[in-house]
This record gives structure tokens, C-alpha cells and sequence, in this order.
């Protein structure tokens, strides 16, 4: 599959496949939902999918309007403080941007289908470029908290997939012109802006010391618990995505004391600049 702008509305069935029902029903209702609401009217080009502690990046758009998840039909809310459960679309380097303020994860309960509901939807109202950030914790010393880390490419460590067989047999998913977007970006800025490996486990504890070394091994810089499925689902509708990680801290066994969500917030806040300027400026260039 190419990296081309996803389409057309999403059909509430698939025939023969009852994962592809629940999977397309949910999406459905979803894209439904912001069609009621005006915001396939707005012609939102990109949308971006904050992280945990790295919504303040919604405050920039402007003439924005946001709505609650508690409002739209079929979407799912999170119970994970720093996940703020809202959509925002509105202007920014004047292109118009959906915002998901906060996400839901396979250790809250929800399946790999529900978790990529938001992305199928946002595919079916005409969105082309799909930008996944998350706070990670690091595997490189070097790297202080604060930094951040385009996502050349991901391990799934989740054992789950939101993908039905008929869209495998592609390989990176994250796209050439977004990555391109994001280095530009990162030069005009100023910013600088490290390369790697995001490796996603399931949650909700943080990695123990000996799976941070493994996935070291794996050829992982990164580690968290979010974000490949989103990837794998936008890229098989047909957008073009890229993936952030802010480095909030340093994962266990590298680092030199106990993790905490609290530490996550507070880095992710303290980095919140650079990465606003960061994702504007990306988004200035697709």
C-alpha cells in the first residue's frame, strides 16, 4: 500500500469477518459523529494524537472548537491521568488540524480494534497525514529527558494487531514524506531532533530491567505503551503517518531512580515548547 491519502466513507460491515463488524461499527459511528458535528465540513487535512502530558499542544491552535469524547458516538474515553478525552480542530500554519487530546490502551481493557476506531474515522472524513506522539522512556544515556525522537520504526511487543488479513504485507509504515516534513521542520526550528526505535509493550507496569535490555538487544531507543497500532491502522487506510516520542525519562534499569506517571507528566510539560514548535512546524511543511 502506498502512502496516499485515505477516503470515502467507511462501510458498517465486512462480510465474512465478524472482528471487521465490531472494528467497522465503531469506526462508523465515530465518523458519523464528526460529520454531525461539522468537522468533515472544515476539511481537516492532518490530525495529530497527543500523548500523556503533551496536550498543551491543543492550546495553539487557533478559532478552535473542541468537543468532549463523552460526545461522540462510539468514542472510547481514557481513565489515564494526562489524557485529557477531547477532539480540538482548528488552524494551524494555515492548514486545518484535528487534535485527539488523549487515547485509550490495551491495559485499560480495550481491544487493538477499539484503540484504532478514531484513526479509521479520521481516515473516512478525508484526513491524509497522521502525526502519533507519545512520552517514552529511554534506552540511550545520552539522551536526557526532554528529548525528542522521531519514530524511524517500531517493535510491536503488544501481541495484538488491529489489522484484518487482507491489509498485511506491508512493510515500514511510517512515511517517507512525513519523515522528510519532520526534518525540515526540525532544521528551520532550530530543534534538535534524535532518530529511532519504538518498542511498545502492553502496560501497565513499566518494563522491568531485563525486558528493557532485551528490547536494547531488539534495537529498541524508546519504550512505551501506545501508539503502533495507531500507526498500523492509519497506514493501512491509506494516510501518511509519522510517529514522536518525547524521552520523559529514562526506563528502568537505565536510569538511577523509581519511574513514576507523575515523572512522565512533568517531563512531557517541561518539553512542551520545543515539541509545540516541533509538530507546527511539521505540519507547516506536509
Amino acid at each position: 500500500m502506498d502512502d496516499g491519502g485515505g477516503g470515502g466513507g467507511i462501510p458498517l460491515s465486512v462480510s465474512g469477518s465478524s472482528s471487521g463488524v465490531a472494528l467497522l461499527s465503531r469506526a462508523a459511528r465515530i465518523e458519523s459523529a464528526l460529520r454531525e458535528r461539522g468537522i468533515a465540513e472544515l476539511a481537516p487535512r492532518v490530525a495529530i494524537v497527543l500523548g500523556s502530558g503533551l496536550g498543551q499542544f491543543a492550546d495553539s491552535l487557533e478559532d478552535a472548537t473542541s468537543i468532549p469524547y463523552a460526545d461522540l458516538d462510539g468514542m472510547p474515553e481514557s481513565t489515564v491521568p494526562g489524557h485529557e478525552g477531547r477532539l480540538v480542530v482548528g488552524r494551524l500554519a494555515n492548514q486545518t488540524v484535528l487534535v485527539q487530546q488523549g487515547r485509550i490502551h490495551l491495559y485499560e481493557g480495550w481491544s487493538a480494534r477499539d484503540i484504532t476506531a478514531a484513526v479509521r474515522a479520521f481516515a473516512g472524513i478525508g484526513i491524509r497525514d497522521l502525526l502519533l506522539t507519545n512520552a517514552a522512556g529511554g534506552l540511550n544515556r545520552e539522551w536526557e529527558p526532554g528529548t525528542l525522537m522521531r519514530i524511524r520504526d517500531h517493535i510491536n511487543l503488544q501481541e495484538a494487531t488491529p489489522l484484518e488479513p487482507d491489509e498485511a504485507g506491508f512493510g515500514n509504515p511510517y512515511s517517507s514524506e512525513v519523515t522528510a516534513a519532520m526534518e525540515r521542520a526540525a532544521e528551520r526550528e532550530g530543534l534538535e531532533v534524535q532518530s529511532g526505535v519504538y518498542a511498545a509493550f502492553v502496560g501497565p507496569a513499566y518494563e522491568t530491567p531485563a525486558e528493557v535490555q532485551m528490547a536494547r538487544r531488539f534495537g529498541a531507543d524508546a519504550v512505551g505503551m501506545s501508539t503502533v497500532l495507531e500507526v498500523l491502522a492509519g497506514h493501512a487506510a491509506g494516510m501518511r503517518v509519522g510517529g514522536i516520542s518525547c524521552i520523559t525519562n529514562l526506563a528502568s534499569g537505565i536510569g538511577e531512580h523509581p519511574l513514576s506517571h507523575e515523572e512522565v507528566i512533568s517531563a512531557g510539560v517541561k518539553a512542551s515548547t520545543r515539541f509545540v514548535h516541533l509538530l507546527a512546524a511539521t505540519v507547516a511543511e506536509l
